[in-house]
């Protein structure tokens, strides 16, 4: 008797680039935070997700925040799997922050300028006001 397997399904890919994306970000924590910055010798948010999505999956994401946004499928925050973005607005005139979704409740970002690529959960009063949006490109 044949197994026959769904290949239809996308579960499977995104739980594969998921994990993918993982690890390539958890060797990134602790590297500084620089402005503009899109190389593993600093990143400010966008860039952190950047060079991420392009060493892990070979996907090419717009630069900033705000366009990755756009660019994303917005999904409910229930729905977030690891690899997923999550965009903030922490200066009060639209998206400006974005992180990824490690699974768990946590993120992994590059806060701001004297930090450092660090893990935080989303449930930080911080961040949990300040999120605007989970999207996916999953």
């Amino acid at each position: 008797e044949m197994l026959t397997r769904d290949w239809s399904s996308d579960v499977c890919s995104s739980d594969l680039g998921g994990q993918e994306l993982m690890l390539h970000s958890m060797d990134l924590v602790g590297t500084p935070y620089r402005w503009g910055g899109s190389t593993d010798t600093g990143f400010d948010c966008s860039g952190m997700i950047q060079y991420v999505y392009k060493n892990a999956l070979g996907v090419n994401l717009p630069r900033s925040s705000r366009d990755m946004a756009a660019a994303s499928r917005t999904i409910s925050t229930r729905d977030l799997q690891t690899g997923d973005l999550v965009f903030f607005n922490t200066s009060g005139s639209g998206i400006s922050h974005v992180g990824l979704y490690l699974g768990g409740g946590k993120f992994l970002h590059a806060p701001r300028s004297g930090s450092t690529v660090q893990t935080e959960s989303l449930s930080k009063p911080y961040y949990a006001q300040r999120l605007v949006k989970a999207g996916t490109f999953f």
